[in-house]
């Protein structure tokens, strides 16, 4: 390795190292880190960032920059000998350095960097750390393999996030997305001209540092390419839509700053925060939200013509799928489309990480690719892929695990095969037809009601009208979109063990159920149809309902049972309805997420709609009463997307 340091604007003496001290990993260390993250990951099962994730990313820094430990700063000392050999063959192409870029206000962003060693000029990746306390190192594997493929890095820790004292964690106050973290991001920008001088630029950002990265791109025209990551478009839908709060995200968000909300966020955020939280000026948080939207300064993207990449998951209980598609449709750049099975960074977090070194990460290779291909020009077939790339829901094959020990089966399943993935040229050929089901009263006896499939442009025949259905509002029943803490199955789900619900367990007191039939293709149950129905798209409901109060909380799940009476769930959807006058009626539509999901043929498809979930704020008052009911001039009914 050279001697002389190149890059004098950071080197490893100018890292303080961490606080609490890297003693490094063994053999074993990383074999249990890549058994016990199960491939997931950033998220540990509580929650929280994946503290083994960690502790490969703080050891890694630590061996490319040093530490401050004396005699520990080898890779061979703190690293098992493959890990080792990787990171010595990316110090014999790139020199790691550490530096504090100072934003155009004085705050000094914590940052590290990889700067090629041969003859340049090279193109550069830029990467704005995710929304974690830990900062730039939790990703340090990418900026390894980013390394080694040619580019400069330079990731940065947004202002504001992060645990005092750490070396990863920035100044400031956090933005939350805001005008300072655009300015922050061109800051960045002039850095690595004036240090690295790069050929071409691009920002990669996962999370938090995908929408930095979109809303760079759009206000500074020397980003020639972004890769965003669980990302989102609208700020303001992902966070309140339907006039429903989505509480369990923004409380999980503000756990994840590194430190109390009233020393992380300036006054001004406070307060939007309040609001939001205690259901009040929401109107504000809306114009707030907006304004940190890559959805607003669409005609800017556009205009500079800057490739974006978006992925995203048809789970995702951050940033729900439905904005993103709404921004990515309205992109007129190069574009491309990856939706996932699972939940935020599922997909990508071991790429990002590095806990499954040795399996290839899909979602990050194709993020690579679209960079080497925008950014270096290499004619990898970029530029042959369709826009959009759907993996449908739990198609892969799995087997049963078994305990190493004792050889019974541990509950749990992995992929042996994986799910099925189909590509279309844009959004709007993934649907290729609508099929409206209408919603019956009660069934034999007192059962759920029934969905039935109406024919095309036919009315509503009589069973589908004049009735009502009430249930008692304000108790939640096991019609749930997902357990808490928010991604464990969503993550589950990636590694194939989606949530198994008991319809029988959903308390029909608190909760309207309608299904259909079992589902057959034209060709019928003997015809060997490989599913029911292909849903591909966004479901819309349609209800008339009244309550004893005057606001009224709903949440619309579709479910896909088995003949055991067990289910999945292909989507959902929560809307609040305010302003009721009490038993009379109000009709309201909604859209519920987009789903690429295959009914299996034989199965039913279910709809329960009940009156809260714990990731939302509701509006319905306990013990109080909701009615639907399907009047013939509005009959109620679902309309299902299919491919």
């Amino acid at each position: 390795m050279p001697q002389d340091n190149p890059f004098t604007t950071g080197s490893s003496e100018d890292f303080p190292g961490f606080p609490d001290g890297t003693v490094g990993l063994t053999a074993a260390d990383a074999a249990r880190i890549a058994a016990s993250t199960g491939g997931s990951g950033l998220w540990a099962v509580d929650g929280t960032v994946n503290p083994d994730a960690v502790r490969l990313g703080q050891t890694l820094a630590t061996v490319l920059l040093g530490g401050g430990t004396p005699g520990m700063a080898s890779a061979e000392t703190l690293l098992p000998a493959e890990l080792a050999a990787h990171v010595e063959e990316v110090r014999g192409v790139a020199w790691p350095a550490y530096h504090r870029i100072e934003a155009t206000d004085g705050v000094r962003l914590s940052a590290f960097s990889l700067r090629q060693l041969g003859p340049g000029p090279h193109p550069l990746v830029v990467v704005p750390a995710g929304w974690t306390p830990f900062g730039w190192p939790l990703f340090l594997w990418s900026y390894l393999t980013l390394a080694r493929k040619g580019y400069h890095v330079l990731a940065y820790t947004p202002r504001g996030l992060g645990i005092p004292g750490l070396p990863s964690t920035s100044e400031g106050l956090i933005d939350v997305a805001g005008p300072h973290d655009w300015a922050d991001g061109s800051a960045v920008i002039d850095f690595a001209i004036e240090h690295l001088a790069p050929s071409t630029i691009g920002f990669l950002g996962e999370s938090y540092g995908s929408g930095i990265s979109q809303l760079v791109a759009a206000h500074d025209g020397r980003v020639s390419a972004v890769v965003a990551l669980s990302t989102w478009g609208n700020l303001a839908t992902s966070l309140y839509d339907n006039k429903t709060r989505h509480l369990a995200a923004v409380k999980a968000l503000l756990a994840l700053t590194g430190g109390p909300v009233e020393e992380k966020f300036d006054e001004e955020n406070q307060r939007i925060l309040a609001d939001f939280l205690a259901d009040r000026n929401l109107d504000d948080v809306v114009k707030w939200g907006r304004k940190r939207a890559p959805e607003s300064y669409l005609p800017l993207t556009n205009e500079n013509d800057t490739p974006t990449f978006f992925s995203n998951t048809w789970h995702e209980s951050l940033f729900p799928v439905n904005q993103v598609l709404t921004t990515f449709d309205d992109l007129r750049v190069p574009k491309r489309l990856n939706l996932w099975i699972g939940d935020h960074a599922a997909p990508e977090g071991p790429g990002l990480i590095g806990t499954e070194p040795r399996k290839a990460n899909v979602p990050m290779e194709e993020a690579y690719a679209w960079l080497d291909h925008h950014l270096k020009g290499e004619s990898n077939g970029v530029d042959d892929w369709e826009q959009v790339s759907s993996q449908v829901m739990f198609t892969y094959v799995t087997e049963p695990v078994t305990d190493p020990g004792t050889g019974e089966p541990t509950g749990e399943n992995r992929i042996v095969e994986p799910a099925f993935r189909e590509t279309r040229a844009d959004w709007g050929q993934v649907i290729k037809r609508y099929e409206v089901f209408g919603l019956t009263g009660d069934g034999a006896g007192g059962t759920d009601g029934l969905l039935v499939p109406r024919p095309d442009e036919a009315p509503a025949p009589p069973e589908e009208t004049g009735w009502r259905r009430v249930f008692v509002a304000g108790v939640d029943t096991e019609a749930t979109a997902m357990d808490l803490p928010l991604m464990k199955t969503g993550q589950a789900e990636w590694a194939g063990n989606p949530k198994i619900y008991d319809t029988r367990k959903i308390d029909r007191r608190h909760a309207v159920a309608w299904t259909t039939e079992p589902l057959f293709t034209p060709e019928g149950p003997e015809g060997g149809a490989r599913a029911g129905r292909r849903v591909r798209g966004i479901p819309r409901l349609r209800l008339t309902v009244r309550s004893t109060a005057t606001s009224a909380g709903l949440v619309a799940h579709l479910l896909d049972v088995a003949e055991d009476e067990t289910a999945r769930i292909i989507t959902h959807e929560p809307l609040n309805v305010y302003d009721l006058t009490p038993d009379q009626d109000t009709t309201v539509t909604w859209r519920l997420q987009a789903a690429a999901y295959d009914i299996p043929a034989g199965h039913r498809l279910m709809l329960v709609v009940d009156s809260m979930d714990p990731l939302y704020g509701g509006a319905s008052i306990t013990w109080t009463q909701t009615a639907f009911g399907s009047p013939e001039g509005e009959p109620s009914f679902l309309e299902l997307p299919l491919g």
